[in-house]
């Protein structure tokens, strides 16, 4: 959340808060496009995520007894699971597979909101997504919402009753990291829930950016399941929150366009003095 409490530093004291829970953990991850349900698991164990996204039209949790079940693989005792609507491409689709993850799940009311324009681009459409997250709040639903980098969609979701924004920083897949730093920034600071950036990010680099920036979390997949080893790149990913976290906790100096000397001049022992040559001691 934007109003950060910046005399808070450990990061096990700083937790993330969603829907009023807390969770250690700022990292967020998917499920998909591993090469086994046992990578799944030790790619997500090495995250250290808590909360992970799972596809409701792809991912099978009980609705097909003859596939693997996720949830034997990665317990919801252990993990708070994030049902997505992922691959949906209309508000009347999104809405029925949050009802349908609400069934499968025993009630559970905290789903990720997305809704596509088109399978190229994998963009938002802000439109269907706003008609979605209209119904869906009016139906209890605790929304965390996918959308675009604008700051004005990101306040109307807000309004509208979504539990958090989460803001593209590229397109989803793309690894291309924070394409509009600017926005995103804007988008943390009139903030009144968490901001997570999701979708585009490519290396933990990009994920300290996106820490750095104020964000209270990041959502990923591809960049670690598409990884040459997810289990490292899942590592690398925690620290990588860890650390942004911090540095924005802590301050960044002021950019500046001409060189600051570490140690200061004045004070300094022999000060104007000369050796026998006239070259400065």
């Amino acid at each position: 959340m934007s109003s950060v409490m910046k005399s808070a530093s450990p990061t096990t004291a700083d937790p993330l808060m969603i829907d009023g829970v807390e969770y250690p953990s700022r990292l967020l991850v998917g499920t998909g496009k591993y090469k086994d349900m046992e990578e799944t698991r030790l790619a997500i164990e090495a995250s250290g995520a808590e909360i992970i996204t799972v596809a409701i039209r792809r991912t099978n949790i009980g609705q097909n007894a003859d596939e693997p079940n996720l949830l034997e693989v990665l317990p919801p005792d252990r993990y708070t699971y994030l049902p997505n609507t992922a691959g949906c491409y209309s508000a009347e689709d999104a809405v029925r597979t949050c009802r349908l993850a609400r069934e499968l799940l025993d009630g559970h009311n905290l789903v990720k909101l997305e809704v596509l324009g088109d399978e190229k681009t994998l963009f938002p459409d802000i439109i269907q997504t706003l008609e979605a997250a209209e119904t869906l709040v009016a139906e209890g639903f605790r929304i965390m919402v996918y959308t675009n980098d604008d700051p004005i969609i990101a306040k109307r979701f807000e309004d509208m009753g979504c539990v958090a924004v989460m803001p593209l920083a590229a397109p989803i897949g793309s690894g291309l990291g924070i394409r509009n730093p600017g926005n995103i920034r804007t988008i943390v600071e009139n903030a009144g829930v968490p901001i997570l950036v999701d979708a585009g990010v490519g290396c933990a680099s990009d994920s300290a950016i996106a820490m750095e920036l104020g964000c209270d979390g990041v959502l990923m997949n591809t960049a670690i399941a598409g990884a040459n080893n997810p289990v490292l790149m899942a590592s690398a990913m925690k620290k990588a929150i860890e650390a942004g976290r911090e540095s924005y906790l802590a301050g960044r100096i002021p950019r500046k366009r001409f060189a600051s000397a570490s140690s200061p001049v004045d004070g300094l022992f022999f000060q104007g003095t000369t050796d026998q040559s006239g070259i400065p001691l």
